[in-house]
């Protein structure tokens, strides 16, 4: 980020696209799955880290967080895998009764567009994706950075580290490899240090060095109330089919459908 930002954008320009997608086949607890006790799906789960990601990119290091401001976002949000009646019936076996896509489901995919504004007026765009219904080797963490005469790419399933097995081998089925792995034979990427790798060992250390010199940590309350919001005005979007101002009117009092257990595909 900081590279891109010292070699790109300070002779062509500050980046204007930022793309954040987080993605995998679905929670282990049955509780992720209920919409009314989560308080939605995918979206509600997962979002946030990708809206934090394309806010993270988009900004200039050292600046503050709100030299940028998002002024628009439309969404979308879908059942795509998970309210098939093949999928339906397997869910309910691995979690429970209680989670019931046939009546009550809650979106396995979701997108959202956030338009932000830099203080010179100048116009800036995240694309956010999150999704329960990806099938690949394992959990995907992916992010792009685009401006005028650069571009920057990270897939964590692009490891450094990969193993092939043979249909001759034939194991249990497990997570050594890869969070959320869906497979163990063939060509597999290993994540090593997936606590280092997924940023929590230096989100970890910055907050525990910020509590300890009683200094103010990078990202405060008030940061996680705007990304929650920007989650709520993402749900508003996906049920009215258009987009919005940012904030919306009304957003306080807001309750998704998936929330309320009234949402249909």
């Amino acid at each position: 980020h900081e590279l891109i930002w010292a070699r790109g954008a300070a002779l062509t320009g500050r980046p204007y696209l930022a793309r954040a997608a987080e993605e995998h086949s679905g929670p282990h607890m049955p509780w992720f799955w209920q919409g009314p006790l989560q308080g939605g799906g995918v979206l509600n789960d997962m979002m946030c880290h990708s809206v934090e990601v394309v806010r993270h990119l988009l900004t200039e290091p050292g600046a503050p967080r709100d030299s940028i401001r998002p002024v628009r976002i439309s969404a979308h949000i879908a059942s795509l895998k998970w309210s098939r009646p093949e999928y339906t019936k397997r869910l309910s076996v691995a979690m429970g009764k209680a989670v019931d896509y046939d009546n009550q489901p809650a979106e396995d995919f979701a997108r959202a567009t956030i338009e932000y504004e830099t203080e010179s007026g100048e116009q800036l765009i995240g694309e956010v994706t999150t999704s329960w219904s990806y099938v690949g080797a394992g959990l995907r963490l992916s992010a792009e950075l685009l401006g005028p005469e650069y571009s920057m790419s990270w897939n964590t399933l692009d490891s450094g580290l990969k193993l092939f097995f043979s249909r001759e081998v034939k194991g249990k089925a497990g997570e050594d490899l890869v969070e959320k792995q869906n497979a163990e034979t063939g060509l597999m990427p290993v994540v090593a240090e997936e606590a280092a790798a997924y940023g929590y060992e230096a989100e970890n250390r910055h907050f525990t060095r910020a509590f300890l010199r009683g200094e103010k940590p990078m990202l405060t309350f008030d940061d996680g109330v705007e990304v929650m919001q920007i989650l709520m005005a993402a749900y508003m979007s996906a049920e009215k089919g258009r987009t919005l101002s940012f904030p919306p009117r009304g957003l306080d009092n807001f309750v998704p459908a998936v929330a309320r257990g009234t949402w249909k595909p």
